[in-house]
């Protein structure tokens, strides 16, 4: 075969393998195969004519006695009036001819249970598909679906807590897990750049000022007021920029310049950070830019025009939550009591709530921006509000099922086996910055996406800066590295990966070896289950489970000595064990090391 003769049959390997899911594509097959068994066997008489009843087919936990196991057997007791043990005898008894499946044999195990074994084919096709596939464990399950995937959204008046550090892990990684599962997602982050808390926003930076001039006694501060050291910074610089020149300035227009000054420079401060923490957004929303389009009240008219709110004696505009929060409500139905009281969309005064500013929100995703899905990554101290904001589109004329709310649990951030709750530098809260400052960017994102969005987790700044196997992060790019090492040496000796043509007769047999191929070939289908459980941890645990095959494999199975044509399929073990490492870190936006 010459070079171009070779570079054809690649290319069009290739291209076989875009969007490979070896395991859905052997359990759609195992699922066909038995569909046609049972025809079969009705038709020959040695099953009686039937409706073929549900039945499961999947990968068990422990592959010994089969890589593939469905119940058919048991689940078709009732409809074909037999044993289990006797229906999966007629069943196998009628089994095609396998020469030209992914399925090796089959067996009956225990009661009735169907076997299916995975040909060597199988296991070489998996190491083709991985080799040969760049961005292999990506799929087209999501058909190109829209979805917008809102995370972190912190409140511009301050900067970033520790829990925005965990949800903007979780957001980030969770939109690259839909990405690779064939949706067409964008990240977005919500400016708070309206209401309330700018208003508070802006009496705190006033107070700030003044006091600088005529001192803390003279000018009491708002009980309600923002508190940071981060304010009394942002009124010192503006001060050393203008001086007193508003301090006789009426209050409505001294807030209106300060807010005008920090504002910007806090959301500056936030897209700053979050770069740094390789986050970067598709969409950055304003709340104002809602107000300022009329986007919000036209929301209350439409509620108003429906009947889904009403206007109170004092002229407040007042929404029924109740009718619209029940289908969402807690499954015992011990309902929330937020979730069934009336709810001040617009207060007496003509000024929107924040409630009523999030329905426009939402219904801009939904309605106007046409999302397929929207996607909220908040803080568990919101589980009050996600029967309401479910409600409201429904209220709103859309479907409360097309938002989806990820509630994130509490961070324990902990050094020498103590909770750690003050920045050593500020003496204040721990920040996001403060966390980036101690802890390596690639522990801090892959720390985050170990446990699911529910449970509470304990980040171990200790462990995050260890450079050895105890360390998670390190561990999974140690065996990307340590590939990178072995195809290195043996170039070295003049030994170089030959492409697939070079081990096509080869057939794995060693255990290590085929449960590192079971490992490499679970990717695309781990990326699709992430995707459908909005858990990316699950693709974490995945790639730790991987390294540890790979050691396995690696301590096991000789690379360097083996045969010409064994050592080439070695190598392409190697190499399909790297190119998903590579693409699981590069999706987290973690570093991928060659050499460590």
């Amino acid at each position: 075969m010459d070079a171009n003769e070779y570079g054809a049959l690649t290319e069009e390997m290739r291209q076989a393998y875009q969007n490979y899911n070896p395991r859905r594509d052997a359990l759609a097959e195992a699922r066909a195969l038995l569909t046609l068994t049972a025809e079969k066997a009705m038709a020959a008489g040695a099953l009686p004519a039937a409706e073929l009843p549900a039945f499961i087919v999947e990968i068990p936990a422990d592959v010994k006695n089969g890589d593939v196991a469905s119940n058919l057997a048991m689940a078709g007791a009732r409809a074909f009036k037999k044993a289990p043990r006797q229906i999966a005898e007629a069943l196998l008894a009628h089994l095609p001819a396998l020469e030209n499946s992914i399925f090796s044999k089959a067996e009956i195990a225990g009661p009735g249970f169907i076997n299916l074994f995975l040909s060597p084919a199988w296991f070489s096709s998996v190491v083709y598909g991985a080799t040969l596939n760049g961005q292999y464990g990506r799929t087209g399950y999501g058909g190109g679906e829209a979805v917008n995937v809102e995370f972190v959204s912190a409140n511009p008046t301050g900067p970033m807590h520790l829990g925005n550090a965990r949800g903007g892990a979780l957001g980030d990684c969770l939109a690259a897990v839909l990405d690779w599962a064939g949706y067409n997602v964008t990240r977005e982050f919500y400016v708070n750049d309206a209401g309330n808390q700018i208003q508070k926003f802006g009496k705190s930076l006033s107070a700030r000022y003044l006091q600088l001039y005529q001192g803390e006694q003279a000018v009491p501060f708002p009980e309600d007021g923002y508190q940071g050291e981060d304010i009394k910074a942002l009124a010192k610089e503006f001060a050393a920029l203008h001086g007193d020149a508003l301090v006789e300035a009426a209050e409505e227009a001294r807030r209106a310049a300060l807010i005008g000054y920090a504002l910007p420079k806090n959301i500056a401060g936030l897209e700053r950070d979050l770069a740094k923490y390789r986050i970067h957004y598709d969409v950055w929303f304003r709340e104002s830019a809602l107000h300022d389009s009329g986007a919000v009240q036209a929301v209350v008219d439409r509620l108003l025009a429906s009947g889904a709110c009403y206007k109170a004696a004092d002229g407040a505009v007042m929404y029924k939550s109740a009718q619209f929060t029940e289908k969402y409500g807690a499954a015992n139905k011990k309902r929330d009591e937020d979730e069934v009281k009336d709810e001040v969309l617009v207060r007496a005064n003509g000024i929107p709530t924040y409630f009523a500013a999030d329905i426009a929100y939402h219904y801009n995703k939904l309605a106007v921006r046409g999302f397929s899905r929207a996607i909220d990554i908040w803080g568990a101290d919101h589980h009050g509000h996600v029967a309401r904001m479910k409600g409201a589109m429904d209220a709103v004329g859309l479907d409360g099922e097309k938002l989806d709310i990820v509630l994130m649990q509490l961070v324990n951030l902990m050094k020498d086996g103590k909770p750690v709750r003050m920045s050593k530098r500020t003496g204040k809260a721990i920040t996001l910055s403060d966390l980036l400052d101690e802890a390596p960017i690639d522990s801090t994102r892959f720390f985050f996406n170990m446990r699911e969005a529910g449970s509470a987790m304990d980040f171990d700044l200790d462990l995050a800066v260890r450079e050895d196997s105890e360390n998670p992060v390190y561990y999974v790019q140690y065996a990307h590295a340590r590939i990178c090492s072995i195809l290195k040496k043996l170039a070295a000796e003049g030994v170089q990966y030959e492409g697939p043509v070079a081990w096509a007769g080869v057939q794995f047999a060693e255990p290590a070896e085929l449960d590192l191929i079971r490992a490499v070939s679970a990717f695309p289908a781990e990326i699709v289950l992430a995707a459908q459980k909005y858990d990316p941890a699950r693709i974490t645990r995945y790639v730790i489970d991987l390294a540890g095959a790979f050691h396995k494999f690696y301590n096991t199975c000789r690379i360097k000595e083996a045969e010409p044509a064994v050592r080439q399929a070695r190598m392409a073990l190697c190499l399909a064990v790297k190119q998903v490492i590579a693409n699981v870190l590069t999706m987290f936006k973690i570093t991928v090391p060659e050499s460590m």
